[in-house]
This record gives structure tokens, C-alpha cells and sequence, in this order.
């Protein structure tokens, strides 16, 4: 097979246009998703809840949030592990669910999850009947009869009922029915997915990998594992190098050759354009960090600072907070990744307007 030569600059487009980035929108929210195949749930709201935020950067002040609810609610989208997809492709997931423990995480770690899990079957038994009989409800409302708790460096150290949830749903038992406020509603699996037959595991792996290089355009072969969404495609598309970037890549073949028009866009920090940051530095060149867990004194560019996309560049981020008690969208500083042009800068200013606008805050400026 021919490997496709490529230049930094046609890599950039392929990603920009696959991401649904470039100079024509799409037209509604159902087909930013299915084009995206996921939008990321991520409770930081330091502008906008990230699924919100990847739409408006796509579609524009056009969208409301008030349509994704209402997809949730309609069961056109499907919450499946921090990712909101279209409901249709849950087949896509079900076999894996029947041979669970998951793949996408280290061996030592699916041991430990269904040695965990088997430990305490008596309080995932004492949970689907709560949940059948009085379903949906949040997990406080689900008392923690764990015999052997979870242990975690991290936040979830002890929190027995929703690590015990969270592998539940990965083995098909019990589902995110909804929320309330920041609160998830668990129910049965069964009350609230479709009943769709399972695509077998090979081909729905080989589907996944096919729509996730459609949706990145361009991506690497092999990657380190990754819990939910890898970064990698496989063996879909056709190989592929890049100018001045080490190794060979996997590209969508419908994205080569075709015409490039860009606009201006301001990306969540977890925007799947920016979401692996060696791709993004090897391909765009630019350097990113999310830096809300960092000291205030060792941020370079913000708490939560967004990536601004120029045609087929990222040029700088915008550090900005949405004060809702005060009803402004609180601009910090705009930091150039390389050096403005006028028309740059009109068309950012633009842009951070727009923003203010769709949520419904006022804008106020530095100085």
C-alpha cells in the first residue's frame, strides 16, 4: 500500500476539517456527535461544561444547551462512562460488556477489578434490586454494603457504592439514567438502553477504530493503553508520514486532497482537536498543559485556559472565567503563541464576543 507524504501544514487541515473545525459548520447537534462519535463529560465548568463548550465551538450561538438535555432525555444520546454517544452505537459496546473486565487499562488492573468486584457481589446484588425496584436513583440513595473496600491514591479511595457503579456499567448491569444538578440517576441497564444485538467484539473494535480515525483524520497506529477513548486507530485508514515528524501515522483516506477553508475557534482544553498533546505539539507545534491543578504561581497560561485555533494553527489561549454571580465572562489575559496579525486579532476579539454572548454574560477586558 502507498504511504501518503504529507506536510505539517496538510496534517493540521486533515485534523482541523475531521474535527469539524473548519469554515462550514454542521448543521445540528446529532451530527456533531456522530461526527465526533463522543463528547467528554468533565465537571470543571470554569467557562462551560465541556460537552456545551465542544458544541458552541462547532456550531456556534446557534446551540443551547437546553439540546443536549433534551438528546439525553429523548435517549438519541447515551451517557456510557463519562462519554455522551449516539444511542445507536452502544452495539458497538455491548460485547465488550459481556466479556468484561475491560480492556483499555493495564492487565494488573482488570485483575484487581473483577477480583474487587467478585468480593463484593452480595452489595452489587443488594444494588440492582434497589435500582429495579425504585430506579432511577442517585448513589447516595444506595447504601454501601461493600465487604472489601476500594483502595485508590487518588479521590476515589474509599468511595465504595460509585467505583462499584462505575464497573457495573462497564459490565452492562446499570446505566446513568440522567442527572440532577451534578448528580448522576442509576438505573438498570435494560430501562434504559436500546435493545440493540451486540456487533462481536473484533468488528466493533474495527468500527471504533474506523469512526475515531473519521473523526481525528490523522493518528498514530499504536499508543500506550487508555481507559474509555484511545488515542489510536489501529489499522484503520491507510499509512501515512509527515513532514519533519518521526514515525508513521494512519489517515483517513476521504480527508486527503480535499479544499481547506478555516475560521477562528476557541476549544475546550479537552477538545479531542487538542486531547492528545504529543500529537499536538508534533503536528500543530504548540505546547498545551491544563493547569487547574497546578500552584496559581506556575501557571503559564490559566486555570482553564482555552486553546484559539486560527485557520489550521493554534496560535495562542485565552484565559477566561465565567463569573456568573456577576454575570460576566472575566478575561484575564489573551497569550499569542506566535505573534497576532490585525485581521488575527479582529477575528479572535470576534470570537471572545460571541462567546460572552451565547452565555448571556457580559465581557470585560483586562486593564
Amino acid at each position: 500500500m502507498t504511504v501518503h507524504k504529507l506536510s505539517r501544514t496538510d496534517a493540521r487541515r486533515i485534523a482541523v476539517r475531521a474535527q469539524l473545525l473548519g469554515g462550514s459548520r454542521p448543521a445540528r447537534l446529532l451530527d456533531v456527535v456522530r461526527g465526533l462519535t463522543l463528547l467528554q463529560i468533565d465537571p470543571t465548568a470554569a467557562v462551560a461544561p465541556n460537552a456545551d463548550l465542544v458544541a458552541w465551538s462547532r456550531l456556534g450561538s446557534a446551540y443551547a444547551p437546553d439540546e443536549l438535555r433534551a438528546a439525553l432525555e429523548d435517549r438519541a444520546l447515551l451517557e456510557l462512562q463519562a462519554m455522551i454517544r449516539p444511542s445507536e452505537d452502544l452495539a458497538l459496546y455491548r460485547g465488550e460488556m459481556a466479556e468484561w473486565p475491560e480492556r483499555g487499562t493495564p492487565s494488573s488492573w482488570r485483575e484487581y477489578h473483577r477480583t474487587w468486584v467478585q468480593a463484593n457481589d452480595a452489595c452489587r446484588r443488594d444494588i440492582l434490586d434497589r435500582l429495579g425496584a425504585s430506579g432511577p436513583l442517585p448513589s447516595r440513595a444506595l447504601p454501601d454494603t461493600c465487604a472489601k473496600p476500594w483502595r485508590s491514591s487518588g479521590w476515589t479511595n474509599n468511595r465504595n457504592v460509585t467505583k462499584l457503579l462505575e464497573l457495573m456499567v462497564q459490565r452492562g448491569e446499570v446505566a446513568v439514567a440522567g442527572r440532577t444538578g451534578g448528580d448522576r440517576l442509576w438505573d438498570l441497564a435494560a430501562r434504559v438502553y436500546p435493545d440493540v444485538p451486540a456487533v462481536p467484539v473484533g468488528e466493533a473494535l474495527r468500527i471504533r477504530d474506523e469512526r475515531r480515525l473519521r473523526a481525528l483524520g490523522i493518528a498514530r497506529a499504536r499508543g500506550p493503553e487508555c481507559p474509555v477513548e484511545p488515542a489510536d486507530v489501529g489499522e484503520a485508514g491507510e499509512p501515512a508520514v509527515v513532514e519533519g515528524v518521526r514515525g508513521t501515522w494512519r489517515v483517513d483516506p476521504a480527508q486527503l486532497g480535499r479544499p481547506f477553508s478555516g475560521r477562528t475557534a476557541l476549544l475546550s482544553p479537552f477538545d479531542r482537536l487538542v486531547h492528545d498533546r504529543k500529537r499536538t505539539l508534533e503536528l500543530f507545534e504548540y505546547e498545551y498543559q491544563l493547569e487547574m491543578y497546578k500552584p496559581v504561581a506556575k501557571r503559564r497560561w490559566g486555570y482553564f485556559a482555552l486553546p484559539v485555533l486560527h485557520g489550521d494553527r493554534l496560535v495562542g489561549k485565552l484565559d477566561a472565567t465565567a463569573d456568573r454571580r456577576a454575570g460576566v465572562l472575566r478575561v484575564h489575559a489573551l497569550h499569542e503563541d506566535m505573534p497576532f496579525t490585525k485581521a488575527m486579532t479582529a477575528d479572535i476579539g470576534l470570537e471572545i464576543k460571541d462567546l460572552a454572548e451565547w452565555l448571556r454574560l457580559d465581557l470585560v477586558l483586562p486593564g
